[in-house]
């Protein structure tokens, strides 16, 4: 049988022992650890054109019938701590004959590379073999109990009543590839089932195909992450870490331990160019005599918490004396945080008949990082009787970082 294993059988014994070619062939030192003494069971990654992840061992069938073939490669089985693991490598295609079918029920059946030593299993026997392991016919169709000492290739649906006569297994569908791999300590772990399988250690890496994973200690996590590079978009939901960057559809985001926010927020701006007036004396939010709307900026907070407002308008008073003045309300959702105040400390103020345009720039402080705001235009007059007119009117918000 061209199944072959190293350090299984001494070369000193009667027959079978291990030859030099056994151990050229034979997988050394290609494990994975998953403890101090333990290493991941697994097959070697590799095909002969490169196109495939692995095509060591894999269960497969291209005529009908109960007769099924595994192609060669190599792997490694973890016994017991004790035991340590075992490096087998099959040097050519063999044939594996399932059991016909049961007259009532189909059984799901398991291939599995299987050691068996004696010296620490008490079979009597010592050698490595492939085994069909034959399921319920209860109809449950559950996969029989794995063996210690072994690593599952493939399952397989058996139907009710299957033979070489009656056409056999339908290999085309029958067939579920359970095989995963392995590699030597330090290498990157190809992926090709066990999706969910622990790390072995903090500082290990796996390639999912799509990206790079290195484990923590308690999780997978994408390699940007580790790097303190930026993800790319749809890599990650969730953060791992505060400080964390990610594109977001050309959105750059920093993680704040409980939400993305804008890396670099960029200023916020609104204007409205139609003139008009304001007679009231207290603070209004509209004026009158145009049909524009609002001057409305809606901003993000930044990390700081900071920004500055700049409110500007083109202005004049309808009477000598007269003034106007334009600022702004700090609402967070229907809240208003900030007002304008009751003088001129946060207001952009123009006075007398003469066209003026002005502006001004005032801070606020103690905003929730990452919460929207709105900033809204507001204006009055010195009096009733003073229709002061505005026009060109803007709102800027400008993040302090």
């Amino acid at each position: 049988m061209p199944l072959r294993s190293a350090w299984l059988i001494n070369r000193t014994d009667a027959e079978n022992g291990q030859s030099r070619a056994d151990t050229r062939l034979a997988p050394l030192g290609a494990v994975t650890p998953v403890s101090g003494l333990a290493g991941r069971s697994g097959l070697l990654p590799g095909s002969p054109d490169g196109k495939s992840l692995t095509s060591a061992l894999y269960v497969f069938s291209s005529t009908a019938g109960m007769t099924a073939t595994i192609a060669p490669g190599r792997a490694v089985v973890q016994g017991s701590e004790t035991a340590g693991a075992y490096p087998v490598v099959l040097t050519d295609y063999t044939n594996v004959t399932f059991a016909d079918g049961d007259a009532n029920n189909a059984r799901t059946d398991l291939v599995v590379l299987r050691i068996y030593d004696a010296q620490f299993d008490n079979s009597g026997r010592t050698e490595a073999v492939l085994e069909i392991l034959r399921g319920p016919t209860d109809g449950s169709l559950q996969l029989p109990q794995l063996p210690d000492a072994s690593l599952p290739l493939a399952s397989v649906l058996v139907p009710a009543g299957s033979s070489v006569g009656t056409g056999g297994i339908a290999w085309a569908s029958a067939v579920t590839d359970l095989r995963t791999t392995t590699v030597g300590v330090g290498g990157i772990l190809p992926l090709y089932g066990n999706t969910a399988e622990a790390g072995g250690y903090p500082g290990q890496y796996r390639d999912i195909s799509s990206e790079l994973q290195r484990w923590n200690g308690s999780q997978w996590v994408g390699y940007p992450a580790q790097l303190g590079g930026i993800a790319p978009t749809g890599r990650l939901a969730t953060g791992s870490y505060v400080g964390q960057y990610r594109d977001n559809n050309g959105r750059l985001e920093r993680w704040s331990g409980t939400a993305w926010l804008l890396a670099l927020p960029s200023p916020v701006f609104a204007q409205n160019t139609d003139g008009g007036y304001c007679k009231t004396t207290t603070w209004s939010e509209a004026v009158t005599g145009t049909t524009g709307p609002t001057v409305t900026a809606t901003f993000t907070a930044p990390v700081s918490g900071k920004v500055l407002v700049t409110v500007g308008y083109q202005g004049q008073s309808s009477v000598d004396g007269g003034w106007g003045r334009m600022s702004a309300n700090i609402r967070k959702d229907t809240t208003l945080v900030l007002g304008p105040g009751t003088d001129e400390t946060r207001s952009a103020t123009t006075s007398n008949r003469g066209m003026q345009s002005v502006s001004t720039t005032f801070p606020v402080t103690g905003l929730t990082a990452g919460a929207t705001y709105t900033a809204v235009s507001a204006y009055c007059s010195s009096a009733t009787t003073n229709n002061h007119w505005f026009d060109n009117r803007f709102v800027r918000v400008d993040p302090m970082l």
